[in-house]
């Protein structure tokens, strides 16, 4: 929901695909959830995947440009970096992770004598 709000906001479908796994049978199904606690952070729901294990990545695709730009830092979760997979396998990564430096920066604590970050 912080980092891709399409798939809470309408419904959204973004293919997904589970690394090492793509040959295998897609036989379960899987709500795909993020970090936050609330009914709406789902990624999809009801998705046929392969059997999942501890560990597996997922890659959700075709997020297009507008994940970072609707994303936001609800209840304080600092946006995740964000990496593009080129035609020829390549991944790079476009975005760095929000660090907490980030998410006060633009704070001023001057003059603010009993506040500790």
């Amino acid at each position: 929901m912080a980092n891709l709000m399409r798939p809470a906001i309408y419904g959204a479908y973004h293919h997904i695909t589970v690394m090492g796994k793509e040959n295998q049978p897609h036989d379960t199904a899987y709500d795909v959830t993020g970090s936050l606690c609330e009914n709406n952070d789902k990624f999809a729901i009801d998705r046929l995947l392969p059997k999942l294990e501890p560990g597996d990545i997922m890659v959700i695709h075709d997020t297009g440009a507008h994940g970072h730009a609707m994303g936001f830092n609800y209840n304080g979760k600092l946006r995740s970096a964000e990496l593009l997979l080129r035609e020829d396998g390549s991944v790079v990564q476009i975005r760095r992770a929000e660090t907490v430096d980030d998410y006060f920066a633009t704070l001023d604590f001057e003059g603010l004598t009993d506040f500790k970050i």
